[in-house]
Formats: structure tokens, sequence, C-alpha cells
């Protein structure tokens, strides 16, 4: 059997612990980050793109699962029906495209965004509605946008900054 991709789950705060364990055992790991703002400059300055989550590329048959199950941290593979379930190449390479992108524009926030630009929520709850950019939530990726409603309601709501989508620029 050769070698493949499997999603690791980790205890909350747990994943760099989890990664410095894979790099001493010599598993190839891919942990992704995304860089922060930290309002304290002594807080951490990257965050896990996926809270919990490692991916791991091994093959199984030759190190065998225990050992990712039970280091410390650790919360094992994910499985379905008791089988450990791999996750496709080119969903790694596409995600650590994406972090890169993220990481070389600053943050999920799209370049040049300001107050008053018009934009679409396109993920979570609240997909497919309109919003006015507020701001930018300090040391966070979140942002403030005024939700477009029905009968000219605007309410301010607090969103992951990767859920919008410029529309508009004013």
């Amino acid at each position: 059997m050769s070698a493949h991709w499997y999603a690791l789950r980790c205890k909350p705060h747990k994943e760099a612990v989890v990664a410095g364990q894979l790099g001493f055992n010599q598993i190839e790991f891919f942990y992704p980050t995304l860089r922060v703002r930290p309002v304290n400059p002594r807080s951490q300055k990257a965050k896990p793109y996926f809270p919990g989550y490692l991916f791991v590329r091994t093959d199984l048959e030759r190190t065998g699962s225990s050992i990712l199950n039970w280091m410390s941290g650790s919360m094992g593979l994910i499985d379905f029906g008791g089988q450990p379930a791999s996750v496709p190449e080119h969903l790694i390479k596409a995600l650590c495209r994406r972090e890169e992108k993220i990481n070389r524009a600053g943050g999920e926030l799209p370049d040049g965004l300001k107050a008053g630009d018009l934009v679409a929520v396109r993920d979570g709850p609240l997909a497919g509605y309109q919003a006015i950019f507020d701001f930018r939530l300090p040391g966070s990726q979140r942002i403030k946008v005024l939700l477009k409603l029905l009968g000219g309601q605007f309410p301010r709501v607090e969103l992951p900054a990767g859920f919008i989508q410029l529309i508009k620029q004013f």
C-alpha cells in the first residue's frame, strides 16, 4: 500500500502540540495556519485554519494507526465505519494554495475593502444576503457588516471575514 492523506482530529488548542509530535516521529503532516494581527503583542501570531484538525500523510499498513490515535493531544483519525477516511491529494494541494493566498493577502478579508463597500455573504447561515462592509474587528479575522433586510433595516452583524465577497466598491 502507498501513503495517503488522512484527517487527524485533535483536542482543543492542541494542534501545534500534535504537529510537533508528528514531526518528531517523522510523519509527514500539513498544519494549515492563518496569520492574525493580535491586539496583545504576546498573543499567538497564527491560528489554525481548521481548528481541531491536522492532515497526515502516511502508509497505515506500515506505520499503523495506533501511533496517530494515541499520541498526546490526538483524538484519532477521522473514520467512517471503522475505516480511516483518506483525503484526496488534490484537495490537500488546493488547501495549501488557499492558505498561501490568504496569508499573502494578510488575512481572509479582500484587499482594499473599505467601509461602505457592498458585499455578498457567501457562507454560513446568512449566505445569499447582501451587506454593507463596516469594519474589521481588531485582532481577529472577524468583521462587522450592516445586513440588508427587507423594509430598509440594516442590523449590524459580526461574521468571519472569509464569509463575504466584494460586489461593488464605493
